[in-house]
């Protein structure tokens, strides 16, 4: 595949026009059109293809082709182009209706999409010749495959649906703590539920804490997702009550909230969250050695991130403890947020101008529920 040029050279996230002309210029293509409603300030969204395949586990190529992978791996193969069940529990790998012919200065990351995190879809984007899930390496060329485990709930999915998304980067984005420090104290990027600046404990990147006490209408500070409930169909938003898939919790009389081995939780952070648009930030895996769970599943926080009219947007948290019972207080520390520089300011931040469903969230199941209680 021919190597292409971007339209900029400065180091940093590339943001939503660098992301366009790219396309243009064929860097990024696809089986089917490229539509601008993939578009995110700093990512874009990318689309299942054609076929899935059942396979019997996950892996990494390292030295081979993801194809040559699902040759010795697969079960069977599913159509998705009329819509197809992915049962609860089981591993699928789909190809990805874009590819890339990436310049040798851009290399890339994936993660899921808020609605799949929130939804507990565990997916990781595999390359060809990969050792790591969801890197795409400097100078990639070659397809692009998403593993698909839905881990509370059978889904139906179909191509063109998006589940996950990817973030191009050129040389060192990534923003350091003394930096982050300055910047805190500049543009303040956490804030309490009354607009007031709250100073963050930066050590690896920002740490932000879980919500349990609210004065939310009902008392509800969490969700608990419920085993054996139906199918979802992802490509139907607002179709689905919340009592016919989740567990509401409470504000608890203790002080604390013990949290029950590998079942899967949704909760708020405590602070709420401005990413200028200048930056990106990912919410990075939590340090294990700090509690034994895993938290947030979906990563990227697009520029704009809560920088509207009110002071910062909540993060909406997901958490599955593994092994034994985890206790959590309110405002407990064990989230994490790693902002990037951007090689440019997009011209126009997350929110609704762009017709977010997460723009102004506080506690916010995904899209596909009806917040009825």
């Amino acid at each position: 595949m021919k190597k292409t040029g971007t339209t900029g050279s400065s180091p940093g996230v590339l943001p939503m026009q660098e992301l366009k002309a790219l396309v243009s210029q064929k860097a990024i293509f696809a089986e089917a059109p490229v539509r601008s409603r993939q578009f995110q300030p700093s990512s874009m969204d990318l689309r299942l293809g054609r076929k899935a395949y059942r396979i019997r586990s996950s892996f990494l190529p390292q030295k081979g082709t993801v194809l040559d992978a699902i040759k010795r791996l697969s079960m069977y193969e599913i159509d998705l182009t009329g819509g197809a069940i992915l049962e609860r529990g089981n591993v699928y790998l789909a190809p990805l209706l874009e590819c890339l012919a990436l310049p040798e200065t851009v290399r890339g990351r994936a993660n899921p999409k808020s609605s799949t995190g929130r939804l507990d879809i565990f997916t990781r984007v595999i390359t060809d010749k990969c050792h790591r899930f969801e890197d795409v390496q400097r100078g990639y060329s070659g397809g692009l495959y998403l593993e698909i485990v839905p881990r509370s709930f059978t889904i139906k999915v179909r191509t063109g649906l998006s589940l996950n998304q990817l973030r191009l980067f050129r040389g060192n984005a990534t923003v350091g703590d003394e930096e982050l420090g300055e910047l805190c104290s500049k543009k303040p990027l956490l804030f309490g539920n009354d607009g007031s600046k709250i100073w963050p404990v930066i050590n690896g990147g920002l740490f932000l804490g879980v919500e349990t006490r609210t004065d939310r209408p009902h008392g509800i500070i969490g969700y608990m997702a419920k085993k054996n409930s139906s199918v979802i169909d992802l490509s139907r938003p607002a179709k689905y009550h919340v009592r016919d898939f989740w567990e509401p919790i409470e504000s608890p009389h203790e002080d604390f909230l013990i949290l029950e081995p590998e079942e899967f939780y949704i909760f708020a952070s405590k602070e709420r969250v401005r990413v200028p648009l200048e930056y990106a930030a990912e919410m990075v895996e939590f340090d294990a050695g700090s509690g034994e769970l895993r938290t947030h599943y979906a990563g990227f926080f697009d520029s704009g991130f809560g920088d509207g009219k009110r002071r910062g947007t909540k993060a909406v948290l997901e958490v599955r403890p593994h092994d034994v019972p985890f206790k959590i207080e309110d405002g407990q520390l064990f989230f994490k947020l790693r902002f990037e520089r951007m090689a440019a300011p997009p011209p126009v931040g997350y929110g609704e101008a762009m017709g977010s469903n997460y723009g102004s969230q506080e506690l916010k199941l995904s899209k596909h529920f009806i917040m009825d209680v």
